[in-house]
């Protein structure tokens, strides 16, 4: 995809990026990803659709909330190929065991997972089936998957402009920096969204809670490797969907 790309192209590789969808982009190391992060929370907000159709359907069909939530979540796996779940277990792998920053990155590539990353797993889809299940409702719970989808991929452009990448080579180097008004952009879209779907005083306490817990996930990234990576990214994702879920059914 060449430097002509407009909108619509930057759209088609945010989608390439972050589902399985075959939607036919190459993704390439030409900036191209860096360019199209506005469109992150516009892609997350048809996931978090996807997964509310699922978490409607269950439900209709009899599935308690419970079951429903969870293939509301199991939805959402599918959709992205397990994209950030991925990266959150390489992650607690990596920060949970290794010993300096060389040895955390290396334990980062391994596609294998330890302990951590598979606790980290099991913690991410029970706290978000468990936050889906509480919040029973179908209209209410596709809401909240709607807007937390949107907002935590809103959340990476900027995160990928303020920090550093980690280290020369891999995803979150070779997407490139977005631009100061991508990152706004996608800032402010993913929040316009969860503001929308949730009201203002829900959608306000939601994007706070998410946007601190993303922050301090992203103040650890610094002091454990220096940056941030592809992985790294993948778990600020993670965080700040899991956060939006609970507040939604804190409501």
């Amino acid at each position: 995809m060449d430097a002509r790309r407009g909108p619509f192209d930057e759209f088609v590789v945010a989608t390439a990026l972050l589902t399985r969808l075959p939607v036919g982009a190459a993704l390439s190391a030409d900036g191209a990803i860096a360019a199209s992060g506005w469109a992150f929370p516009l892609v997350g907000a048809g996931i978090g659709a996807l997964c509310a159709l699922a978490f409607f359907v269950a439900g209709t069909l009899g599935c308690g909330p419970a079951l429903a939530a969870l293939i509301a979540v199991a939805a959402g796996l599918a959709i992205t190929g397990a994209l950030h779940e991925d990266g959150l277990a390489d992650t607690a792998d990596g920060f949970g065991g290794g010993s300096d920053r060389a040895a955390k990155l290396r334990i980062m590539r391994d596609s294998r997972h330890g302990t951590f990353g598979i606790l980290a797993l099991v913690l991410s889809i029970g706290l978000r089936a468990a936050a889906l299940g509480t919040i029973g409702d179908p209209i209410h719970g596709g809401l909240a998957l709607i807007a937390a989808h949107a907002a935590a991929r809103g959340a990476l452009p900027p995160m990928m402009l303020l920090l550093a990448p980690a280290r020369p080579d891999g995803l979150g180097a070779t997407a490139g920096r977005p631009s100061r008004a991508v990152a706004i952009a996608a800032a402010l879209i993913g929040g316009g969204i969860a503001l929308a779907v949730l009201g203002p005083a829900t959608g306000l306490i939601a994007l706070a809670l998410g946007a601190g817990a993303i922050a301090l996930a992203a103040m650890l990234a610094r002091r454990q490797i220096g940056g941030y990576t592809g992985d790294v990214l993948g778990f600020f994702q993670q965080i700040g969907e899991i956060v939006m879920l609970l507040v939604a059914a804190a409501r």
